[in-house]
């Protein structure tokens, strides 16, 4: 290994100076001035998956700005017109991503890991990362429809009987209806996009294979017929199969051009198939329309082989025994069952936090999303995604998903102190020698006593994928930790692990000291009584992260002067047009992290600050009912992440349920967020059956009345915790947990 003694600082400096640029190792020490010292400065999964996206970007800038002609996705379309509001300027721009658009939802199966993607003009990705069908009206008086550049489509998403969705456009006489979901079919997994055009005699229907997808280029090198002409056979490996056979199939590559412009008069082209060097090959199967209407389904295979039947598993089975809610306002409605499925869809064999761009395993994301399903009533995928955990502990017991990230062991044995707690199960072994693992990692990761002032006995600072800042000794971090600890002190005391538990609940003590000196050091000018990200920080846009504090650990009592003036602080400089506005990275409105304030104002007893935030992100939802990670303050689509964003289901799950029940030191507060309108409506409202930490409960609440009866439902593990009715505007009032009907008594005027 002699050449790890090489001079390589030498050889960059002299490389660089010689071919006159910058130097990189110079620059690389200026960019970690602006952070904190940490033993990693960027986790390499990062790294790696930004080398990946910026990678396509550059692919992107060399295809589509050379190339206008083509019909490219919708998100290209939007970006690259100069009279559109979600136009970017490419100027100096190396890489050209989706920055405006970043929308998509999956369809699947609750026991398929697959996840097909439908773009919000009907761009249809069968395959995860990989290329698209695109369908369009070829018009015989040249008015075609194309679905990309129609300013308006109809698009929803159906879960009343399975997971669909339903695109529909239409240009003058013209109409495409795309029905896209994924089915089993001999016992394998298909994704199928059922198509029904509708037009003038004489137009045709063109179902077109693009290398492209709603991130970019996906590479097409070789496309021919498939088997008997009933498809096409892409890059070697799937078939497209179209029912039925087309009357026509052809094909282009990159130097001849999209294949789109063989489609008017006599063009002549190849029908054969073709190898493309460039990767950019594009075919076309078309279907005549005599009568001015046809239909035509596409499917691609996404199994193998078919699946054992033990591991099937339908839509309503999933279902079964979870939580529902029934509210007077639809679109919430729907909002919650979009929700639902999403967080079932997504925790098929690991917890992933998207469909496409986030179909990866973080446990930060992971530990939300299976609270979530917890609470929902989903207990067989919350126990197997925790049965998974320890595998991902190193020897050292931290629970490492992305190097240098400090807040997943906290996060990990709060995981499991949840499922402990609201299935009232005994944890096997492995887990408990996991937790006992895991908390020793955090005993001997925290700093010294001697550390320096404000950073004592905290985590070591660290690169936060929460987009807080630089690196630093995140707030966030510490309080995970401290929730981790206290949750592994009570499972082990559980479990007869005395002494484990002792170290464990003393070592929560601690942190806990540390913590609040270090908050309580901070001068007031510089916190304004707040929470700052972290102890040297100022307060910015990075403090959302300490409000986890409030929730969903409820560290801090209801109402905390920390937390309030933290709430405030960003509700006054750090929101934009009703919603959070998370200035680091994400550059754009988080409906996840918009819920996450408005559940610390529901604890607060204020849901007439919530409420307004609650609506806000509803109205940002996508028409399919979900939110990409980031919204574009102007063009209202997704700027940052994956399209479908599963921790953003989570939490809307938990709010809606947080307006029924809620979970606060030994007792349940029923209702406290149920807002006039739907006290006043007449109808009856309900939730459950949800999980707490004593068991599960179910609460009705009956509005037809002079004054609302309140109903709830318990079946406890063994005690009941108080159950105490806060109808905002109704004195609180007792409730027996036997279904029996109380009536609160107004509060006075």
């Amino acid at each position: 290994m002699a050449w790890r003694w090489l001079p390589w600082r030498a050889i960059v400096r002299r490389a660089a100076h010689a071919y006159g640029v910058i130097d990189p190792l110079r620059v690389m020490a200026r960019l970690r001035r602006f952070s904190q010292p940490s033993e990693v400065a960027e986790p390499l999964e990062l790294l790696r998956a930004g080398l990946v996206f910026h990678a396509r970007g550059l692919v992107n800038t060399k295809a589509i700005q050379h190339n206008l002609d083509w019909v490219w996705p919708y998100w290209v379309v939007r970006q690259f017109d100069p009279g559109d509001a979600s136009f970017i300027p490419r100027a100096f721009s190396f890489s050209h991503v989706n920055l405006t658009h970043r929308n998509w939802t999956a369809v699947g199966l609750p026991d398929c890991p697959h996840y097909p993607i439908v773009d919000p003009r009907g761009l249809w990705t069968p395959l995860h990362d990989g290329w698209s069908i695109d369908c369009w009206i070829v018009a015989a008086d040249g008015n075609h429809l194309l679905p990309a550049q129609c300013h308006e489509a109809q698009q929803s998403q159906d879960t009343r009987a399975g997971l669909t969705v339903d695109t529909a456009l239409s240009a003058g006489p013209r109409r495409l209806e795309l029905h896209a979901s994924v089915e089993r079919i001999d016992g394998r997994a298909w994704a199928l996009l059922d198509i029904t055009a509708r037009g003038r005699a004489g137009d045709r229907l063109a179902l077109s294979v693009r290398p492209y997808n709603p991130e970019g280029i996906q590479f097409i090198d070789t496309l021919h017929p498939a088997p008997e002409g009933r498809g096409f056979r892409v890059n070697d490996l799937s078939d497209v199969e179209l029912d039925p056979a087309p009357a026509d199939l052809r094909f282009r590559s990159y130097r001849e051009g999209d294949v789109f412009h063989t489609l008017d008069g006599d063009v002549a082209a190849n029908r054969e198939g073709l190898h493309c060097p460039v990767g950019m090959a594009t075919g076309a199967a078309l279907y005549p329309m005599p009568e001015g209407e046809r239909r035509l389904r596409a499917r691609v295979a996404l199994d193998e082989a078919p699946l054992p039947h033990g591991r099937r598993c339908t839509w309503a089975d999933a279902h079964t025994d979870a939580a529902t809610v029934e509210i007077p306002d639809t679109w919430l409605q729907q909002l919650f069952e979009a929700a639902r499925t999403s967080l079932v869809l997504h925790s098929v064999d690991e917890i992933v936090p998207g469909p496409y761009t986030y179909r990866r395993f973080w446990f930060r994301d992971a530990c939300l999303i299976l609270h979530a399903l917890l609470a929902g009533g989903y207990i067989d995928r919350a126990r197997r995604a925790l049965e998974g955990f320890p595998d991902r502990q190193r020897a050292t017991g931290y629970f490492q998903s992305q190097e240098g990230e400090w807040d997943s062991n906290g996060q990990v044995l709060w995981a499991y102190g949840r499922f402990q707690a609201m299935t009232g199960e005994s944890l096997p072994a492995p887990w408990l020698d996991a937790m006992e693992r895991g908390c020793r990692w955090i005993r001997r990761k925290r700093l010294r006593a001697d550390a320096g002032p404000g950073i004592a006995g905290l985590l070591p600072a660290g690169f936060s994928a929460e987009h807080l800042g630089p690196n630093d000794y995140y707030y966030w971090d510490d309080w995970w930790a401290l929730a981790g600890l206290q949750e592994a002190a009570r499972v082990l005391a559980d479990a007869g692990r005395e002494h484990a538990a002792g170290r464990a609940r003393a070592e929560a003590e601690s942190l806990r000291q540390a913590i609040h000196r270090s908050i309580e050091r901070i001068p007031h000018e510089r916190s304004g009584g707040g929470m700052p990200a972290a102890p040297e920080r100022r307060m910015d846009a990075g403090a959302i992260g300490s409000l986890v504090a409030d929730y969903p650990l409820r560290l801090l009592p209801a109402g905390d002067p920390w937390t309030l003036a933290t709430v405030d602080y960003l509700e006054r400089d750090s929101f934009f047009d009703g919603g959070f506005f998370q200035n680091m990275i994400h550059s754009g409105v988080n409906a996840y992290l918009t819920l996450d304030i408005a559940q610390s104002l529901l604890r607060a007893g204020q849901p007439e600050r919530a409420w307004p935030m609650i609506r806000r992100v509803a109205e940002l939802a996508s028409s399919t009912g979900h939110w990409p990670e980031a919204i574009h303050p102007r063009t209202g689509g997704g700027c940052m992440g994956d399209g479908q964003h599963v921790w953003a289901a989570a939490e809307w799950f938990m709010i809606i349920r947080s307006l029924f029940v809620r979970e606060e030191g030994d007792s349940l507060v029923i209702a406290s967020g149920l807002p006039p309108e739907w006290l006043q409506s007449g109808q009856w409202l309900r939730f459950g059956p949800t999980w707490t930490a004593w068991g599960q409960v179910e609460v009705a609440v009956d509005t037809a009345g002079s004054a609302p009866r309140v109903h709830v439902q318990g079946r406890w593990h063994d005690r009941a915790p108080r159950t105490i009715a806060c109808l905002p505007g109704w004195m609180d009032t007792a409730v027996p947990a036997d279904g029996s009907a109380v009536e609160p008594v107004p509060e006075p005027q």
